[in-house]
């Protein structure tokens, strides 16, 4: 069916799944027709204090129920949300919220400390928002909203109209947000459902930060758009809790959409084949953020009994743009394109390059973004006649799946040569013992790029420098080999697992790391 926005979607699916639940959370359940009618009283009130269409709402909490209330509420209002993540300082809250210029925000009592500070350093807020009583001057959303109708409303918005901006990591500079519509988020709900063909009776576990558009697509609005119930925990955390193994055997959650190091800890994890085989109901294991490694995947299936399938996406493409399925997987691949999105590998030139070699991997599709907000420079760099420049390198093989080979910023030129760090990751994840590993480039005195790697090892495990120098030395060309190698405690990460490269590289620009 095609909805001509997400209010719509909301009121249509309120209708059709009535007292089927939408979101378990901890003790609490609302069911699809509870979510409506507090969206839509919510959203009467807001518009009442003069919430209009596309004016920018942000939100900084936890996940919560309250949190998808919040989306719903916002969505109904023709407004667009802002997701902010909720693990930036105070000045970070503020530049989003200030590049944004939102009106209103919604604060959880765990971020209200930052209420005073915000509501000083970002003049365009208006109120605060809250659904309990916390300790900063804010508006109780329960309370204010209790006289308005719950009826649904008249919806003045449609396809092309913005819902959300969502802030980019900010691996360079200050974070962009990305202008996503309506009809992007539906565009790519409904891709994702051509793809996994999935059942509105298979409930979906969420543990990912909400904030992540990965997270807010695959966890959040995919399953509403299917009509699936949401089992949320309140963190990753909760996955290391006996409440993992309750929720595994009394709610039977069928999906879990999570990132590499959430898997890696699922194969260390004590849990005997007997409980798997009795009480593990996960059928769908879905793997996005960062890159996986074949041994994961083979370590996984060989524990579980079932693959995990890698999929691939960006901010700015809503975010989902391949998967690998059931019936069509392939190792070391993010799978094939979705139906309605096209791929293509250039070179420098935007020549389309032949099967198998190496390029820069472009996306065209209604998943893809409006553009950057109030940034025309960057919104031209990046989109060139319909196409999306994802800035990363990838290959496509003769059947059209797709290989990442590393981002385009994180190339390394060493003598002249390139050098794709995943590939020197990959061969130094082959040593016993290594987690994880991140590998960049550092200019030196002669105006070339050095070579260096910061390898986190498994607890316990017995690796040295000239462990993995030796094995470097067998398995990888000299240019390619890292000047410097240093042994870490733990590696710097965004949400969904991926190495922030440019914190390590500026603990070599400001010494705190030496090197020669």
């Amino acid at each position: 069916m095609k909805y001509a926005n997400l209010g719509e979607m909301m009121t249509i699916q309120a209708k059709r799944w009535k007292n089927k639940p939408l979101v378990y959370f901890n003790d609490q359940v609302y069911t699809y027709m509870q979510v409506e009618k507090i969206a839509n009283k919510a959203a009467r009130m807001l518009k009442e204090r003069g919430l209009k269409k596309g004016d920018r709402v942000a939100i900084i909490m936890e996940n919560s129920a309250h949190y998808i209330i919040s989306l719903v509420t916002i969505f109904k209002a023709g407004a667009v949300a802002i997701p902010v993540n909720n693990m930036l300082r105070e000045g970070e809250f503020a530049y989003i919220l200030n590049d944004s210029a939102a009106k209103f925000l919604f604060l959880s009592d765990k971020y209200a400390e930052f209420g005073a500070y915000l509501t000083e350093n970002v003049p365009s807020i208006q109120d605060i928002l809250s659904w309990e009583k916390i300790n900063c001057n804010s508006i109780n959303m329960t309370e204010a909203s209790a006289p308005f109708s719950d009826e649904p409303l008249e919806y003045n918005f449609g396809y092309d109209d913005l819902v959300f901006f969502v802030y980019t990591s900010g691996t360079t500079g200050h974070p962009k947000g990305a202008m996503l519509t309506h009809g992007n988020m539906l565009s790519d709900a409904k891709s994702i459902d051509n793809t996994l063909q999935w059942h509105p009776s298979k409930k979906f576990l969420l543990f990912l930060p909400i904030f992540h558009s990965y997270t807010l697509m695959t966890s959040v609005f995919y399953p509403i758009y299917l009509g699936c119930s949401i089992i949320m925990f309140g963190s990753v955390m909760e996955l290391k809790t006996k409440n993992f193994r309750k929720t595994l055997i009394f709610k039977r959650p069928r999906v879990m959409v999570g990132v590499p190091q959430v898997y890696q800890a699922l194969i260390k994890a004590p849990m005997p084949k007997w409980f798997i085989k009795l009480f593990y109901p996960i059928e769908l294991h879905i793997s996005g953020g960062a890159a996986i490694s074949a041994d994961t995947l083979e370590a996984f299936e060989k524990k579980f009994g079932v693959p995990i399938l890698e999929g691939y996406g960006l901010s700015e493409a809503s975010p989902v743009v391949s998967f690998n399925t059931f019936k069509e997987h392939r190792a070391n691949t993010v799978g094939k394109p979705m139906p309605g999105i096209e791929v293509k590998i250039v070179d420098d030139d935007e020549n389309e390059v032949p099967v198998g070699e190496v390029g820069e991997l472009i996306v065209k599709g209604g998943n893809v973004m409006k553009g950057y907000y109030h940034m025309p420079k960057a919104t031209d760099d990046t989109i060139r006649n319909g196409w999306l420049f994802t800035g990363d390198f990838a290959k496509l093989d003769e059947d059209g799946y797709i290989y990442i080979v590393d981002r385009k910023k994180d190339l390394i030129i060493s003598k002249g040569i390139n050098v794709y760090p995943r590939e020197v990751e990959d061969v130094i994840k082959q040593v016993e013992g290594v987690e994880a590993v991140a590998v960049i480039g550092v200019p030196d005195k002669d105006k070339d790029e050095m070579i260096v790697a910061y390898v986190m090892k498994n607890d316990n495990a017995d690796i040295s420098v000239q462990k993995i120098k030796t094995h470097l030395k067998s398995n990888l060309a000299s240019f390619k080999t890292p000047k410097h190698i240093f042994i870490v405690d733990e590696l710097p990460l965004t949400a969904t697992g991926k190495v922030l490269k440019r914190k390590l590289k500026e603990q070599i620009q400001k010494g705190e790391i030496k090197i020669d």
